[in-house]
């Protein structure tokens, strides 16, 4: 007990005033203490003080309690109360979930919030709080309409896609030329970047040409550290992107800065002062507005309260809102970019969570930001978009490549497509009561590995990697050339035969075994399974054609019907299952030994949601104690697009994998490319900040302020360094979104001025204003000082 209390040791600020007395009761489900057990009072500033200590532990505390009706939403900080009972908290540590009842002295009534370990067998509670509108379907958030010149954007109107213009905007022919291009390709609205008075001026001419061409797309004004400049471009431009860590505040300097209440009060003074008149004249004119935190400049103040966080990332962005509404200015949507996806479907969630307690229904803008190029960039955005559009989030969206803006509204609308579909056909899985899923912050669900059996003839550890796993299926004609085969599945060669590598696939899946005297094939088989890459075969082959060693897939009901004990003993199993079966049929599982689950749902199925699904299973292993590693199994169509494939692998298997749900990765398209399909899969896992099996770009997608040819250069600093797994490497056209924007990279080049490139060791800068021509091997002596960088292999 007095452990927990201890964690005040935490030295933070609250604001507190006098109100009527509340009392907080924190009991587990169905336990009451006994009469004669003691209770312990502890004052209220000290419940908020470990709440506080809870989410900087764990990125889960929300800014407001959702049951303290007491709450300012005004300071953002919870107004006192007298005191807090808890009940013995060492009775609470295997309770899953605790209800809270807060209990106002004018109001017997009760209202109950259900609280949930800050991590497993964790006796400090955090609310479990709700951040999208169903669990087990997905349903479109119900959010106002904000209009943008005449396009509509809210949970009434389809999600609406935009992109971003890369020329300079002073060259108001090159831009007006660029947009019209972007329109003509489809995108709703279009974001330009504005960073000084010449190009607030040139904004106009820009306006003014293309309503002359017949271009009426709505045009964003873009806005870092430039007010002035916000209230000149208000004018003419029909909505304004502002960023609340660089508004108002200086550029974050990364200092562990003390604040007393005042300083921090006189800060919110100050913001208050300096976006007032953008939101009066944004009123005047009926322009939009979009609080766009990003999750690389937040401010020095933001960061000493919370960390460079998600909740930093939400609280930044409230400061800005909460001026709006106290200016009953409402046109306004929010978004919470980081180029992490996992930090950023956080972010979005916790932001949800509390418009949700406070009541708020803005509309949201998707978006991971220096997602990179190519599939690359894909996946990324699909993972951090798709995830949220499975939950029915996001109303606008923006795929940001290292690419021409134009080719960014393909990818775009095939998001756009995915989520409204799934909203609108509310796919799902019947209701179930979810209690294991952490919304908030990352925590792994890791499958129990193969252990080694006695008395097995060959290793079965290696057939799944604990980082997360890639299995392919492989088909009889590429047993029909082995050497061929070992190196499409990333093995090295050596005389011929296979060995494992830092990116070779873990296990495959043979739907067919080769006949019992093809020889030849079979000894390929075997030299796979000597290097503990596992084999996988259907029950009926390996009951007609049994393959020594190989694993065999079974289904629940050849579980159930006992066909598989035809099987030697001690054959491994693995069982593919869909998700949505009754428990009845599942409880299967609870008896028969498995050394992974493939969750394999048809990709033709319209009515339930295979992240629904696979969420649903999940919770039926972790209430049984059942340790599966379980294997995301994804069967595309033939002639799908590989746009599509990319988007679909990442929204379905990695919106589950950035919740730390599953093991690895098996997608299979029977007319897509092997090496494709390895490469996807791989992607996936690393985009999920899982496996790392290659270097790590984050890669800005360029706009008006970059200050070199950023597709081209980021081509060459690629060239030279792809080979370079666990290091991640930064381009930046500039230094607006950065260093923070690198807070996930070990070395950055940024543009610092025209010609001249600035390099980073993290979020600081080492070397400044070397000549473009030089300084991608000046990055590359930067790595090798610092004891990262490694030749690349030869080529065979």
């Amino acid at each position: 007990m007095f452990s927990f209390i201890q964690l005040v040791a935490f030295k933070y600020q609250f604001r507190f005033s006098k109100s009527a007395t509340e009392k907080i009761v924190i009991r587990p489900l169905n336990f009451a203490p006994p009469p004669q057990h003691a209770l312990l009072l502890i004052s209220t500033r000290i419940f908020l003080a470990v709440c506080e200590v809870i989410q900087m532990a764990a990125g889960t505390m929300p800014s407001s309690f959702s049951t303290l009706k007491t709450w300012d939403s005004n300071l953002g900080f919870a107004k006192s109360l007298d005191f807090v009972r808890v009940s013995d908290l060492k009775r609470m540590k295997s309770a899953r979930t605790t209800r809270v009842s807060v209990i106002k002295n004018s109001n017997p009534g009760q209202d109950i919030a259900e609280l949930q370990s800050a991590s497993p067998g964790s006796p400090l509670l955090v609310p479990r709080q709700k951040y999208c509108e169903s669990l087990n379907k997905t349903v479109r958030r119900k959010t106002r309409t904000v209009m943008v010149g005449d396009v509509s954007i809210g949970s009434e109107h389809p999600i609406r896609i935009q992109t971003m213009t890369t020329s300079d905007t002073k060259d108001v022919a090159g831009t007006v030329e660029q947009v019209m291009r972007i329109a003509d390709k489809g995108a709703d609205i279009v974001r330009i970047t504005v960073q000084g008075k010449k190009e607030a001026d040139a904004c106009f001419e820009i306006k003014n040409s293309l309503v002359q061409k017949n271009y009426n797309i709505p045009l964003v004004a873009d806005i870092h550290f430039a007010p002035s400049v916000a209230l000149r471009v208000a004018e003419c431009f029909d909505k304004i992107r502002v960023n609340p860590g660089n508004f108002a505040d200086r550029r974050a300097q990364f200092e562990k800065l003390e604040y007393t209440e005042d300083d921090y009060q006189k800060e919110l003074e100050h913001i208050e002062q300096v976006f007032t008149p953008l939101v009066e004249k944004c009123k005047k004119y009926g322009r939009a507005m979009r609080i766009g935190t990003n999750h690389g400049s937040l401010s020095d103040r933001i960061m000493s309260y919370y960390g460079d966080s998600p909740r930093g990332m939400v609280e930044s962005a409230f400061e800005f809102a909460r001026i709006c509404r106290k200016l009953d200015y409402h046109n306004f949507v929010f978004s919470m970019k980081a180029s992490n996806p996992v930090v950023m479907v956080q972010a979005y969630r916790l932001l949800v969570a509390e418009m949700y307690v406070q009541g708020w229904d803005y509309p949201l803008h998707l978006g991971v930001t220096e997602a990179g190029e190519g599939e690359d960039g894909r996946m990324k955005s699909a993972i951090g978009i798709g995830t949220l559009l499975q939950d029915g989030l996001g109303d606008t969206i923006r795929v940001s490549l290292t690419e021409p803006p134009e080719e960014e509204i393909d990818p775009c609308r095939r998001l756009a497509n995915l989520g409204m579909r799934a909203a609108e056909l509310q796919k799902g899985v019947a209701p179930f009561e979810e209690k294991h899923r952490h919304y908030f912050d990352f925590q792994r669900r890791s499958g129990q590995l193969p252990v080694q059996k006695e008395g097995e003839e060959v290793d079965y550890r290696g057939v799944l990697h604990r980082d997360g796993s890639v299995l392919m299926s492989v088909t009889l004609d590429q047993l029909k050339m082995p050497e061929l085969l070992y190196k499409s599945l990333a093995a090295k060669l050596i005389v011929g035969m296979p060995f494992k590598d830092l990116a070779t696939v873990d296990s495959i899946l043979l739907r067919e075994l080769p006949p019992v005297d093809d020889d030849n094939a079979r000894l390929a088989l075997k030299r796979l399974i000597d290097i503990s890459l596992g084999v996988i075969t259907p029950l009926s082959e390996q009951l007609t054609k049994p393959l020594p060693n190989a694993m065999v897939l079974v289904n629940l009901k050849e579980l159930s019907t006992g066909a598989y004990k035809l099987l030697p003993q001690g054959t491994r199993l693995v069982v593919s299952v869909r998700g949505d079966e009754s428990y009845e049929e599942l409880e299967i599982l609870k008896v028969v030994d498995a050394t992974m689950l493939l969750h394999d749902l048809p990709f033709s199925e319209d009515k339930v949601n295979r992240v629904h699904a696979a969420r649903r299973l999940f919770e039926y292993l972790s209430d049984n104690s059942l340790n599966f590693p379980v294997v995301h199994h994804i069967q595309f169509p033939k002639g799908i697009h590989r746009d599509d494939l990319v988007i679909g692998a990442g929204s379905d298997a990695g919106a589950l994998l950035v919740d730390g749900l599953g093991d690895g990765v098996l997608l299979e398209a029977p007319d897509k490319d092997f090496e494709f399909l390895r490469n996807t899969s791989f992607n996936l896992l690393q985009g999920c900040r899982m496996r790392n099996t290659k270097t790590e770009y984050v890669s800005c997608p360029s706009c008006g302020r970059t200050l070199f040819d950023l597709q081209e250069v980021s081509a060459q600093i690629r060239e030279k360094t792809s080979h370079l797994p666990g290091v991640s490497i930064a381009i930046m056209g500039c230094i607006v979104n950065g260093p923070g924007e690198m807070a996930d990279a070990d070395f950055g080049y940024v543009g610092g001025a025209p010609g001249k490139i600035d390099l980073y060791v993290g979020k600081t800068v080492v070397k400044r204003g070397i000549a473009m021509e030089h300084a991608t091997n000046a990055l590359i002596e930067l790595i090798k000082e610092h004891g990262r960088w490694v030749d690349p292999p030869a080529e065979e």
